[in-house]
């Protein structure tokens, strides 16, 4: 716990006794009000001091389970209610006897203490005068002061009268500090549970950084079996031209796909740069029937989006469209906005889903959606179907965009 907040807490806990002891001493208009006051504050001063005393004691507990926090709390707050109970006392003996002399001096009495310790008083010793035998004296009669007696009216203090009076006010001290140690606690209860609640988005962050991690980098090997493959069968049928510039293309595009942190959101703009880098890979294969679409509003080219997101979508065009018609087909990247919502679909007027194939959530498209779950939650939107005149795959994702955008 932050030092400031501890030594806070114990500054309002004692300015609060300091506040409720004068006033209570004003409302039962005691005497002395000043030196009541400068020996109050610096039982104040002594009980912030002894309660850090305590705060550094009880922090040797702190990752101890709470009940005994707690007996560690009742056990030490003892001692240095004792300690503060000792200072109060030895602040004010000497009020004792500025309080006698006061009331001393209201009744016009000689009060003193002996070598003992006990309070006297002098009191006049008077003799009275014999009356004749067989009368009485008036009741009015004074007698004759002939000297004065003292008298004990308190006696000394004793060892055992010392320590009633130090337990007295050592157990006022004593819940005063038990209160400032369960407002510890509790503050250290919540000081904890936000550390835990940090540390547990901190390892839910990293859990899902190396989701998105793990799913993107099942992105490259794919690719790479793909492009691998059809640079072989360039090599294979003696055209080396279009082998050469594919290896050229191929370069380029893993210069840029890796140029970005694998967890990392790109701009809409990068994302369909690499995807015609793609398509121009594919195009050397396909120099007839590829005939690639990008649809991309400007106001739009800053929207973020997970890096690589559109590659299994473009290539499942390449190998279920292109691949397999002889006719020219055209694959369609498009983006828009909806309601504050990024709408990104990619299209092609291929034979949609090829008979006696079986359509569904395959590698490329479940890698798609795990992606776009753990980068969002459940708030996207994904769907993957045959439509009349192709296949069209359509993602549906919260509009965000980079931070230094200036409209």
């Amino acid at each position: 716990m932050p030092f400031r907040t501890v030594l806070f807490s114990m500054v309002v806990l004692w300015a609060t006794y300091f506040a409720l002891t004068t006033i209570r001493s004003l409302v039962m208009d005691f005497d002395f009000q000043f030196e009541l006051g400068w020996r109050r504050l610096v039982v104040t001063a002594a009980g912030v001091a002894f309660t850090l005393v305590l705060w550094l004691l009880l922090r040797l507990f702190d990752a101890r389970p709470l009940w005994i926090k707690i007996s560690a709390g009742i056990a030490l707050a003892l001692p240095v209610a004792l300690a503060i109970g000792q200072i109060n006392y030895l602040v004010f003996k000497d009020m004792e006897a500025a309080y006698e002399q006061a009331y001393a001096d209201r009744l016009n009495l000689n009060v003193r203490r002996d070598e003992a310790g006990n309070l006297l008083v002098d009191v006049p010793v008077r003799r009275f005068s014999q009356s004749v035998p067989g009368t009485t004296a008036p009741d009015n009669q004074q007698g004759e002061v002939v000297g004065s007696e003292s008298v004990i009216i308190a006696p000394a203090e004793t060892y055992a009268d010392f320590w009633r009076k130090l337990l007295d006010v050592a157990l006022g001290r004593y819940f005063l500090l038990l209160a400032w140690a369960s407002t510890y606690f509790a503050l250290l209860a919540g000081v904890q549970a936000r550390a835990s609640q940090r540390r547990e988005e901190q390892f839910r962050s990293a859990a899902k950084a190396a989701e998105l991690r793990s799913l993107r980098y099942q992105v490259n090997p794919h690719f790479l079996f793909n492009t691998l493959n059809s640079l072989s069968a360039l090599v294979m049928t003696g055209k080396a031209d279009r082998a050469e510039k594919m290896i050229q293309t191929i370069s380029r595009f893993y210069r840029h796909s890796l140029a970005n942190e694998p967890t990392a959101d790109v701009s809409l703009k990068d994302e369909f740069d690499l995807q015609r880098l793609y398509l121009d890979i594919e195009a050397v294969r396909f120099p007839k029937r590829l005939v690639p679409v990008f649809d991309l509003p400007v106001e739009l080219e800053d929207a973020r989006v997970p890096g690589m997101i559109l590659q299994p979508l473009v290539e499942n065009s390449v190998k279920y469209a292109i691949s397999a018609v002889a006719r020219p087909v055209t694959i369609t990247l498009a983006a828009r906005e909806e309601f504050d919502r990024l709408v990104i679909t990619v299209s092609d007027d291929g034979p949609g889903v090829p008979k006696n194939a079986k359509h569904g959530f395959g590698i490329g498209l479940a890698n798609v959606r795990d992606r776009l779950e753990a980068r969002f939650g459940p708030d996207i939107g994904f769907t993957s179907a045959p439509v009349p005149g192709g296949y069209r795959t359509e993602i549906r994702i919260p509009l965000t965009r980079t931070a230094n955008r200036h409209d």
